[in-house]
């Protein structure tokens, strides 16, 4: 357990001392200032550089493991605005990094799994760390698996759902989608974050394999996109969703403090796209997540985070891709956004507790497809025995 595992539930110091509600003018959009401002008051709580860099490399130099390591970017850090935080690493450019199994097959489906897309949410960046380094080479027997732990390294540092520019990395990966008026999802301007990691999905990740004729390459502009079979990005839901982010958001659109006011769930759930809707699969998850912490059950009008229940512990939404989050990055049909409750006042999810239910549902995601995938085989056995 490093240094870092827990932050998220114990919010952001620097909300206390300057909360985000309070900059800027009532009911007035923030400029280039108010978002300064924010930035500037955004406190560094935690280390990129100590608590996950050492982890993935760790990851890098153990060859029982068989992982391949990549920097598949480096985000800008710049942006220091105080003479405390003007040298060392609180000034380094981030490495971004993807870790790949290296038996990599093109006879094999591929996998993909993101954390640290919201860099506050602790278990989402621990949970894919501990995933690759006790889960991920049994299952590479299956899958090739691709993971990128941390997606906002200053999000992780500052304990902030926000990058560094005050934009949402997880309703950044669609900024020509279309803004519906009082839903709770709606994409927002390009990131880097964003960018970065779609530049790496795009360009890259398709020469990976030992055949790339499978690869969708357009010879026009370069690119190599793989299909993907499933895509798990490790999210939490946190009290400090409604008494800090909920607040800074409403600030910075203009909005009233106290408006779209919500409620939040007491246990786990997921988020299900509701054009790849996957019962089964779903179920899975939630059946092996409940080995490890509770799930969260509906409030009074049958909803979570006021979004209708397609099933125990799932909520349903639109098409991801549409709203710009991250698991609608890819073509899987499985798809899926968990989210951990690590502030419950009613049932244990420690620290720890909050990692392995991410990992968790990693497993009851991949051996629900591993199973779909034998009884399929069985049936062509007995078809072809039948012929």
């Amino acid at each position: 357990m490093t240094a870092a595992t827990g932050f998220s539930s114990v919010a952001s110091e620097s909300a206390n001392s300057y909360h985000p509600s309070t900059i800027g003018t009532p009911g007035k959009p923030w400029g280039v200032e108010e978002v300064n401002l924010w930035r500037k008051t955004r406190v560094k709580q935690r280390c990129y550089f100590e608590d996950i860099v050492p982890q993935i490399e760790a990851l890098r130099q153990e060859p029982s493991l068989a992982l391949d390591v990549i920097q598949y970017g480096t985000l800008d850090n710049n942006h220091s605005e105080t003479e405390s935080e003007s040298s060392g690493d609180q000034n380094k450019s981030f490495p971004l990094f993807a870790i790949m199994t290296k038996d990599w097959s093109n006879s094999k489906p591929n996998v993909f799994i993101t954390g640290g897309v919201h860099g506050y949410e602790t278990s989402g960046v621990e949970g894919a760390l501990l995933f690759l380094r006790s889960k991920a080479r049994q299952y590479s027997e299956h899958f090739n698996i691709l993971v990128i732990p941390c997606v906002s390294p200053w999000g992780y540092e500052r304990i902030q759902r926000w990058n560094a520019k005050g934009v949402d990395p997880n309703r950044s990966f669609n900024p020509e989608g279309e803004i519906v008026e009082g839903r709770s999802f709606n994409p927002e301007a390009a990131t880097e974050e964003s960018a970065a990691l779609i530049r790496f999905m795009e360009y890259e990740i398709g020469k990976k394999g030992d055949d790339e004729a499978d690869a969708d390459a357009d010879a026009d502009d370069g690119k190599k996109e793989l299909d993907w079979l499933c895509h798990v990005d490790l999210h939490e839901t946190t009290d400090t969703d409604e008494t800090e982010f909920r607040p800074a958001k409403n600030s910075r659109d203009g909005k009233d403090y106290e408006s779209d006011k919500g409620e939040i769930p007491d246990g786990f759930y997921l988020v299900q796209d509701e054009t790849s809707p996957m019962p089964g699969w779903f179920t899975a998850m939630i059946e092996s997540v409940r080995k490890v912490t509770h799930i969260a059950p509906a409030d009074a009008d049958g909803k979570l985070i006021g979004e209708e229940v397609s099933q125990e512990g799932v909520v349903k939404i639109p098409n991801k891709k549409s709203l710009g989050l991250c698991a609608g990055v890819t073509n899987a049909p499985y798809r899926t956004t968990t989210e951990v409750y690590p502030d419950s006042k009613t049932g244990s999810c420690t620290p720890e507790q909050c990692n392995q239910a991410q990992v968790a549902c990693i497993e009851g995601a991949l051996d629900y497809i591993i199973g779909q995938q034998t009884d399929r085989e069985r049936t062509n056995e007995r078809t072809t025995a039948i012929e």
